[in-house]
């Protein structure tokens, strides 16, 4: 009996230990991301500055219950927003095409052209498959050391803490943000993704595809 005793509070005192470092971490990467992003993230589009290249995050158009994800159509919103008042000359939209079925890039750029951005205006990354796979493709692959950001704002002020430690000057415009209720599940992932992506920087990951340069016309 006394043999279990033991082993239940060793067990119990791991767990504690444990469960204290991951809030801990969570809590420090949190806080180390919002602090980044301050006085760079902008909600009017009359007060963000300009940029050549918008950098819109991408993401799924419909949900699994047929609906349209916020989320989405949100960012098409603010990205349209932002090239219709000369605030960005170029979009470049970087998300997931890890599949033949699933090509997010290509299906926010339909959207975007059927708003009235000239097709020629708009460049894709179709290995965007992550935030930090965007941020750096973006600087390494299609050229760019300065660029505005475009998602919501939890997302931006992620994609601000990774730009800045890649040597980019990067502001975030935000799209609408969705209730707690609709992006709660979201909302969480966020915060174990904001750990990941720290550790990711710490063990100097590379992106999953880097390949050929793509000039953005100037």
């Amino acid at each position: 009996m006394m043999f279990n005793k033991k082993k239940i509070f060793r067990f119990l005192t791991i767990g504690t230990l444990l469960l204290t470092l991951l809030l801990l971490s969570l809590f420090t990467a949190n806080k180390l991301v919002e602090n980044s992003a301050k006085g760079l993230l902008f909600s009017t589009v009359s007060k963000i500055p300009s940029n050549k290249v918008g950098l819109l995050l991408g993401t799924i158009k419909t949900l699994k219950n047929g609906r349209l994800n916020l989320y989405y159509k949100y960012r098409i919103k603010a990205a349209h927003q932002l090239f219709v008042a000369d605030k960005i000359k170029y979009i470049l939209i970087s998300g997931d095409n890890s599949t033949k079925n699933y090509d997010e890039p290509t299906t926010m750029k339909k959207d975007l052209i059927s708003l009235g951005v000239p097709a020629e205006k708009i460049f894709l990354d179709y290995a965007g498959f992550r935030t930090f796979d965007s941020m750096v493709r973006c600087k390494n692959i299609f050229g760019q050391d300065s660029v505005t950001v475009i998602s919501q704002p939890f997302h931006n002020e992620r994609a601000i803490y990774i730009a800045k430690s890649k040597g980019m000057y990067a502001v975030g415009f935000n799209a609408k943000d969705v209730s707690i209720r609709y992006g709660i599940k979201i909302r969480i992932r966020e915060y174990f993704a904001r750990v990941k992506m720290i550790l990711d920087l710490i063990l100097c990951k590379e992106p999953h595809f880097m390949g050929k340069k793509i000039e953005i016309k100037k």
